[in-house]
């Protein structure tokens, strides 16, 4: 039987989910820091005194257009899937990781709001198998080959409100597929 590969895995912490995404998928601890994240935000709205980008207090809840603004950054892009469409192989397999924007609980503390805020999270392949890299879990969860992850994308997509982004390199085919060796 294989081992577990050595897998990074940040865990939540505040709204910075969107954060720990980016570095659980590129797989380096802080190559995104909340400080860039609020710098895209910057860059994106520059002359708004509330920016559109991120939580109203500052503590990250970041939109799409930041997280797809800081894929560029790793010489990638987000590419939205549209749910009407069938999940192959071909996709998931090509793709440098994925990730899913899901509805989430919202809570302060012990405390249960009546309403529902958004959850990023990265799944990726290590050794022919993919993994759930959720920041909320306590270490990364075993999807299993591509088969099983279709299904299990499926059963997310078909839920209301989930977004699926396939994240894909923007340098020549050989070159990337050479830097993930």
């Amino acid at each position: 039987m294989k081992t577990k590969p050595n897998i990074y895995h940040e865990k939540q912490s505040r709204q910075l989910c969107a954060m720990h995404t980016l570095n659980n998928l590129f797989q380096k601890s802080d190559t995104f820091t909340k400080a860039l994240l609020d710098d895209l935000c910057l860059q994106l709205t520059p002359n708004s005194w509330i920016n559109p980008h991120r939580s109203i207090f500052g503590l990250g809840n970041y939109d799409v257009n930041v997280v797809m603004a800081a894929v560029q950054l790793m010489d990638c892009e987000m590419v939205w899937w549209d749910k009407r469409r069938k999940i192959t192989p071909l996709e998931v397999n090509s793709s440098v990781g994925l990730i899913l924007n899901l509805p989430s609980p919202s809570k302060v503390g012990g405390l249960l709001f009546p309403f529902k805020t958004k959850h990023w999270l990265a799944i990726r392949q290590f050794d022919s198998v993919y993994y759930n890299l959720d920041s909320k879990l306590s270490s990364p969860e075993t999807i299993g080959d591509a088969q099983q992850l279709i299904e299990h994308l499926t059963r997310h997509l078909d839920e209301d409100d989930c977004e699926l982004f396939l994240v894909n390199s923007t340098k020549p085919c050989t070159l990337a597929v050479a830097e993930q060796m």
